[in-house]
C-alpha cells in the first residue's frame, strides 16, 4: 500500500521539496500552508499528480482554522503513515531591535502551531494496529541560544521540550513522535541573515536527508549536517564559562 502523508508548512523550502520527493516516490500527500490552494508551485504539482495530491489551507495561529483543516485531511485519508509539521517563521534581531511582535509570531506559530496541531490529530491516530510517525521540524539552534537568534533558538527549543515531555506518552498510543534538528538551509526565510552561515545547504539536499532518514528504523531525533550539529551539541554540554565565552565569538 502506498504511503500517505500529512503535511502542514508545505508552500516553498523544505516543506515544498519534500512534498515533490513523496510523490515522485508515489507517496499519496496532503499539503497544507496559508495559501496552499493558492500556490502556483503546489498548483503545478497537482495538476501533474492529481490523485496524489490534496490541498488544504491552515493559519496554524488560528484554533479553528486548525481544527477545520485536520478535519478534512482524515477525511480524505483516514489513516496517515507520517504527519510532519513543518511551518515556521524567522526574524533575526539584536537586543536592540528587539520588536515583541516577531517574538509571539515565532512562539505562535514555530511552538504553538505545533500543539494546536497535535492537539487535533492525536485522536485520529492513537491506538491503531499500525503506527503513525509523527514529525516536528525544529532546528539545531534549539540546542544552545545563539547570538542575534534568540527569538527563534527559544520557539525550537520550547518544540523540542514539548516533544520530550509527551514523547513517552505518544509512544503509549503506538505514535512515534520525532523531531528534526537541522542546520542552516538556504530559503526565503535565512535568506535575511547577514552573517556567514556554516555548512549552508539547499533545501533540496535537506528534503532528501529528511526522506532518507524518515525511511530508516524510528529514533527520536534526525539531526544533521554532521559537524555543525555535533559542534552545537558539545556547546551545551560545555560549563557556561565556556559555552558564552565560544558563542561571544559569533557576535559581528
Amino acid at each position: 500500500m502506498e504511503k500517505k502523508i500529512f503535511i502542514i508548512g508545505a508552500s516553498s523550502g523544505i516543506g515544498l521539496e519534500l512534498v515533490k520527493i513523496w510523490l515522485e516516490n508515489r507517496y499519496e500527500v496532503v499539503a497544507c500552508s496559508r495559501g496552499a490552494r493558492e500556490n502556483l508551485e503546489l498548483i503545478e504539482l497537482k495538476n501533474k499528480y492529481n490523485k496524489k495530491l490534496n490541498l488544504l489551507n491552515i493559519d496554524v495561529t488560528d484554533n479553528m482554522s486548525v481544527k477545520n483543516c485536520v478535519d478534512e485531511a482524515f477525511n480524505i485519508f483516514k489513516r496517515y503513515d507520517i504527519c510532519f509539521f513543518n511551518a515556521g517563521v524567522y526574524e533575526s534581531m539584536d537586543i536592540n531591535s528587539i520588536d515583541i511582535k516577531n517574538f509571539e509570531e515565532m512562539i505562535n506559530i514555530n511552538y504553538l502551531g505545533a500543539v494546536r496541531v497535535l492537539e487535533n490529530i492525536i485522536k485520529y491516530i492513537k491506538s491503531k494496529e499500525k503506527s503513525t510517525r509523527v514529525v516536528l521540524n525544529a532546528s539545531i539552534s534549539s540546542y544552545f541560544g545563539l547570538p542575534y537568534g534568540g527569538a527563534y533558538s527559544a520557539s525550537k527549543a520550547a518544540l523540542v521540550n514539548f516533544a520530550q515531555s509527551i514523547q513517552p506518552e505518544l509512544k503509549k498510543e503506538n505514535i512515534d513522535l520525532q523531531i528534526i534538528n537541522h542546520g542552516f538551509v538556504k530559503t526565503r526565510l535565512t535568506q535575511k541573515n547577514d552573517f556567514e552561515m556554516p555548512q549552508l545547504m539547499d533545501s533540496k539536499e535537506a528534503a532528501e536527508k529528511i526522506f532518507i532518514n524518515l525511511n530508516k528504523p524510528y529514533r527520536f531525533e534526525i539531526k544533521f549536517p554532521f559537524i555543525l550539529s555535533n559542534f552545537l551539541r558539545l556547546i551545551s554540554l560545555l560549563p557556561y564559562s565556556l559555552s558564552l565565552f565560544i558563542t561571544k565569538k559569533f557576535l559581528k
